[in-house]
């Protein structure tokens, strides 16, 4: 729908922003410095336009999740939903970490600090097959490296990691924003700011971050449900470049009961504003822009 030219700019426009369960709004905040859009028209994980656009595949062996699970590249695929193709992670078990695959698809180019972030993406309850009850993490985030032990600049913003089947203490659907100043793997100590929304979020959201003047502030569906500040113990605002990602994966298997499970994570869109902050409302609507044009991916970030 959205590169068809089947629908008129303002039509297309009003949909996507009404999809989203959003009214129009206004953008705010400093001068832009060029923005990242995709809108996920790809055949597959193999697809060179995906390396092209900055994207990576992850694919081996590593963290976070069970430890032996494999990343499988096999995993990203690029269905069509209500008419439009999306950016699909499947990620399976069958209760054994070697028979465990996690996805994840990032922008490993370190360019994303200051500005709104903004996706649109559906969450999962229950797997697309196979019996439910794994604890999976379902995240879209930015991150850079830990250098080592309680690095001081580590920076990471967790936009969102949805547990359907709860985890890390929790027994039901939650839903976390996190912010980050550092950590220690092992043992673990983490310092960070977290706030939470204890219900499901089942199916299709807006999940959006502003970062600007020693704020974060994360909004789902256009409420603001967190605001980490430089204050209290921790300074959690962001203190270098990161790199842009989505993934799945399992915080564990203890909960699995037998057979194959396949889980699913889709976005619609990804859309990265440098140093402007925008409304929910606003970044949804550049987001429709780009696509009743039939822009299906975009990234004019500057230097500045």
């Amino acid at each position: 729908m959205s590169t068809s030219g089947k629908f008129r700019a303002a039509a297309v426009a009003a949909l996507s922003v009404a999809a989203l369960g959003l009214a129009p709004g206004a953008a705010s905040g400093a001068a832009g410095c060029g923005a990242l859009f995709d809108d996920f028209h790809y055949g597959s994980h193999t697809d060179g336009l995906l390396a092209q656009h900055g994207w990576q595949v992850r694919s081996g062996a590593g963290g976070p999740g069970v430890g032996g699970a494999r990343w499988a590249p096999e995993g990203i695929t690029f269905p069509t939903s209500d008419g439009d193709k999306v950016l699909q992670l499947a990620s399976t078990t069958d209760g054994t970490p070697a028979g465990t695959t996690q996805t994840e698809i990032m922008q490993p180019d370190r360019r994303f600090f200051e500005g709104t972030y903004a996706a649109r993406i559906r969450f999962s309850d229950a797997p697309a097959s196979g019996p439910d009850g794994d604890r999976i993490n379902q995240t879209f985030f930015t991150i850079s490296p830990l250098r080592y032990d309680n690095d001081p600049i580590y920076s990471e913003l967790d936009f969102s990691e949805y547990l359907p089947n709860g985890g890390w203490g929790e027994a039901g659907p939650v839903n976390f924003q996190t912010s980050w100043h550092t950590y220690t793997p092992d043992p673990w100590y983490a310092e960070n700011k977290s706030d939470s929304q204890r219900r499901s979020i089942d199916g299709w959201h807006s999940v959006v971050a502003t970062v600007s003047d020693g704020h974060v502030r994360y909004y789902i569906d256009g409420a603001l449900v967190a605001d980490h500040d430089r204050g209290g113990p921790y300074d959690v605002y962001p203190r270098q470049n990161m790199s842009l990602n989505v993934n799945q994966w399992f915080i564990d298997l203890t909960q699995h009961s037998g057979g194959m499970s396949t889980y699913l994570e889709q976005v619609d869109w990804v859309y990265y504003a440098k140093n402007e902050v925008l409304t929910p409302q606003a970044a949804a609507e550049r987001a429709a822009s780009y696509r009743s044009s039939g822009v299906r991916f975009t990234d004019d970030l500057g230097g500045c």
